[in-house]
C-alpha cells in the first residue's frame, strides 16, 4: 500500500482543538440521522442548514435514542483566520487542500472557503456552511463512510442495488454503465443502495454492503433508456437527445441528478444489505453479444482495478493509493458475475435480479 507522506505541523503552533475553539458559538439546533446502523449526530447554530439536510436525510433521520457513534458540529460564519501550510490535493484546479496537525487534518474546499477538521478531538464543518448543504452533506457522508472504514470496510468503486436482504455491486471501470444498470435493475423492484462508491465489510454473516446516502448522477443516454426517468429531462430536450447517433450519446458526460423517490417512489432507498455477489462490466458497446460469466476476483486479477478506489485526502487514512492485497482478502471467494462482450443492459438486469431472487 502506497501513501503520501505526512508533513505535520508543530502542534506548539496550532491545532485542531484550537481552530474548532475559535469558531465555537452556541449549537442550539440537532439532526440525528442513522446510515447503514452508524448514528451521527449534527449540531449547528443554523437552523436553516438543519432544515435542508432533514430534507437531504429525509429516509434516515434517526429517533435521537443511544449514544451517537459519530458527533459533527457545522458551524455557520467565516471561514477560520488561521494560516496552515496547506497541501494542494490533486493536479491544477484540485478542489480541496489539506494540512495534517498533531492533532487531526483540516481539509479546505477551495471554491467555497468550508473548512473540514477531524482528528481525535472531534469533527468540525467551518465556514459558509448555511451556503453549501449539499457540501456539508457530502462532509458528513465522508465522516460515516471513515467510520465504517476504520472499522475494515473498503472503499469499493461500484453502484448498488438491493432486493430484500440481498445485496448487488456493480463494478466496472469509468463509464462501463454502472449507474445505468442499476437504475435498470431498480426498475424491475429492486432498491437503490448507491451510485458510484460503496463500502463492503465483512461480519459473521458474511461481507455486507453500504451505501453513501446520496442520490444517483446519470447521463442522457441513461435517461433515455429508461422509462422512469423520462420525466427529468422536457419532451423537447430528450427528443433531441434521441437524435443522437449511439455512439455520441453514449460518449456524452453530461450528468442529472436522479430523485429516486419522484422517479421510482418512495422507500426505493436502503443503506445496507447482505452483499451477494459483484457484478463487473467488462463490456464494451459493439463488442457482439454480451457472454456472463462466473468466476472471483483471485481467478480474474484484471479486473482488480474496477473494483478498488483510492482513499482521499477527507479519510483519515488517506490520501493513499488501494491497498489491492486488502481487497483479495476481503473479497476472497465473493462470487463475481463478469460481464464481456457487448452492452445488454436488459439481459444484465435480468441475470441480476435472478442472483438477487435465486435464494426466495
Amino acid at each position: 500500500m502506497s501513501c503520501t507522506v505526512r508533513h505535520t505541523v508543530d502542534a506548539t503552533a496550532v491545532d485542531c482543538a484550537a481552530i474548532i475553539a475559535g469558531s465555537q458559538v452556541p449549537l442550539p439546533y440537532a439532526l440525528d440521522v442513522l446510515l447503514a446502523g452508524v448514528r451521527l449526530c449534527l449540531r449547528s447554530n443554523s437552523p436553516s442548514l438543519i432544515e435542508a439536510l432533514t430534507r437531504y436525510y429525509g429516509d434516515f433521520i434517526g429517533d435521537g435514542q443511544g449514544e451517537p457513534d459519530v458527533t459533527i458540529w457545522a458551524i455557520d460564519g467565516p471561514s477560520p483566520p488561521v494560516a496552515l501550510p496547506f497541501i494542494l490535493h490533486g493536479q491544477a484546479g484540485a478542489k480541496e487542500e489539506y494540512c495534517d496537525l498533531a492533532d487531526g487534518r483540516v481539509v479546505r474546499k477551495r471554491r467555497t472557503g468550508l473548512w473540514l477538521v477531524f482528528g481525535r478531538t472531534g469533527n468540525a464543518i467551518l465556514g459558509p456552511c448555511a451556503r453549501q448543504p449539499q457540501q456539508v452533506a457530502n462532509c458528513i457522508n465522508a465522516r460515516f463512510a471513515d467510520w465504517l472504514l476504520c472499522r475494515g470496510a473498503k472503499l469499493v468503486h461500484a453502484a448498488g442495488v438491493a432486493l430484500g436482504q440481498r445485496g448487488l455491486a456493480v463494478s466496472g471501470f469509468a463509464g462501463a454503465g454502472k449507474s445505468t444498470l442499476a437504475l435498470e435493475i431498480m426498475r424491475h423492484g429492486a432498491d437503490f443502495v448507491t451510485n458510484d462508491r460503496a463500502l463492503v465489510g465483512r461480519d459473521a454473516q458474511g461481507l455486507s454492503l453500504a451505501g453513501i446516502a446520496r442520490p444517483p448522477r446519470v447521463n442522457p443516454g441513461t435517461i433515455l433508456g429508461n422509462d422512469r426517468l423520462h420525466g427529468l429531462l422536457p419532451d423537447e430536450v430528450r427528443q433531441a437527445y434521441a437524435k443522437l447517433p449511439s455512439g455520441e450519446l453514449w460518449a456524452l458526460e453530461r450528468k442529472y441528478d436522479v430523485p429516486i423517490a419522484a422517479c421510482f417512489g418512495p422507500g426505493r432507498v436502503r443503506l445496507a444489505a447482505k452483499l451477494e455477489a459483484l457484478v463487473v462490466l467488462a463490456w464494451k458497446p459493439g463488442g457482439g453479444a454480451m457472454q456472463a460469466d462466473w468466476t472471483t476476483l483471485s481467478r480474474r486479477e484484471e479486473y482488480l482495478p474496477a473494483v478498488t478506489k483510492d482513499l482521499g485526502v477527507l479519510f483519515e487514512n488517506g490520501p493513499c493509493a488501494a491497498d489491492n492485497d486488502g481487497y483479495r482478502a476481503l473479497f476472497g471467494d465473493c462470487p463475481v458475475l463478469a460481464l464481456t462482450g457487448g452492452v445488454d443492459f436488459a439481459k444484465a438486469a435480468a441475470l441480476c435480479l435472478d442472483v438477487l431472487g435465486r435464494s426466495a
